[in-house]
């Protein structure tokens, strides 16, 4: 019986992409594993340990683990999910190592010195020499992990990530419910996400922009309102924060169109949630968007105001006049957590 630990370290940050890239590929992988010849667990932090079948195949993470993991001798798979982990089984060379990169966004972080960047590659170069495989969840990410690291001929694939499943849609009585059409977007509120360059879409008055997601970077919030106020569109800017599921799920289903302009994705699971719900697409052409986007999404190019209402108007037209709808509904179904998860097992199987 061959023993996987699949590291949820991450989880223990809420409302994130990696804390549901471990949600989902870990349920999947529950669902796929060979249980005849198969045992996963999961490498959790106390208080996320009720979302599988069972709490007895959850190893307890401690902050002390930073310093000396527990040997884990038993175990023949250790899978690090994150990039820049703390928790892997260093010396310990009987347990193989699967390692996940998602993304080397700080490489184009202008805030980060030339020092600070290599200091953050010869960290993850530490990780890659340990690990036995490495997977990049999209071409964009890989491209960047072959420029800039040695993986000294250990294998490396790409694996895409699966769709978050919208749960059911609705909103409480606390909620804000929009009073006009809609654009959605979610995500950290952080200036690498770029949500700026949209608030002149909302100049003729008839639209409002709601962005959901954590306030990650309190001088972009406060240049957001500075922003608004200054276009005079504050009044149809919503900055929600943290919402539940049903909220995220409402929003999705009832905005007018889902934009993203963000400059930093290694892949971008909004836009696989907004894929779902058959949503028009307004994504940036940087890093890994494009790729997840494909040819059922609409692009800007660049930030000026003129080219983004020329792209939005252009995009609503195509889009209301061409049947655009069942397009992204077929290729949102090409990212599927089943699908991800079994090519995850074939790679840890091909360790045994």
């Amino acid at each position: 019986m061959k023993k996987i630990v699949f590291d949820c370290e991450r989880m223990k940050y809420p409302d994130t992409g990696l804390y549901h890239y471990c949600l989902n590929l870990g349920q999947y992988l529950e669902k796929n594993i060979a249980l005849q010849q198969e045992q996963l667990y999961f490498y959790t932090p106390p208080g996320e340990q009720d979302w599988s079948y069972s709490r007895a195949n959850h190893l307890t993470q401690n902050p002390l683990h930073k310093f000396v993991l527990p040997s884990f001798h038993s175990f023949d798979i250790w899978h690090a999910t994150y990039q820049n982990t703390h928790y892997m089984p260093l010396l310990n060379k009987k347990i193989r190592v699967v390692l996940s990169i998602h993304d080397l966004n700080f490489l184009y972080d202008e805030k980060k010195s030339p020092a600070k960047k290599q200091k953050y590659l010869s960290y993850l170069q530490g990780l890659i020499n340990r690990a036995d495989a490495i997977i990049c969840i999209s071409e964009f990410s890989k491209k960047d992990v072959l420029q800039h690291c040695d993986l000294k001929n250990k294998p490396l694939y790409v694996i895409h990530n699966g769709t978050n499943l919208l749960v059911k849609p609705e909103l409480t009585a606390r909620s804000y419910k929009p009073r006009k059409p809609f654009l959605f977007s979610i995500g950290v509120i952080h200036r690498k996400k770029n949500f700026h360059v949209l608030l002149p879409l909302l100049k003729n008055n008839t639209m409002e922009l709601l962005i959901a997601g954590k306030y990650d970077d309190d001088n972009y919030l406060s240049y957001l309102h500075k922003q608004s106020k200054e276009l005079g569109v504050a009044d149809n800017v919503h900055l929600l924060g943290r919402v539940t599921e049903q909220e995220k799920s409402w929003y999705f289903n009832n905005c007018r169109a889902f934009a993203f302009p963000s400059i930093s994705e290694g892949f971008g699971l909004p836009v696989v949630e907004a894929m779902s719900c058959g949503k028009p697409l307004f994504l940036s052409d940087k890093t890994a968007l494009p790729e997840i986007g494909g040819d059922v999404s609409f692009y800007f190019n660049d930030f000026d105001s003129d080219h983004m209402q020329q792209v939005f108007n252009i995009g609503m037209e195509k889009y209301t006049a061409n049947g655009f709808q069942q397009k992204i509904r077929e290729r949102g179904l090409s990212f599927n957590w089943h699908k991800s998860a079994r090519q995850y097992l074939d790679v840890y199987r091909s360790l045994y």
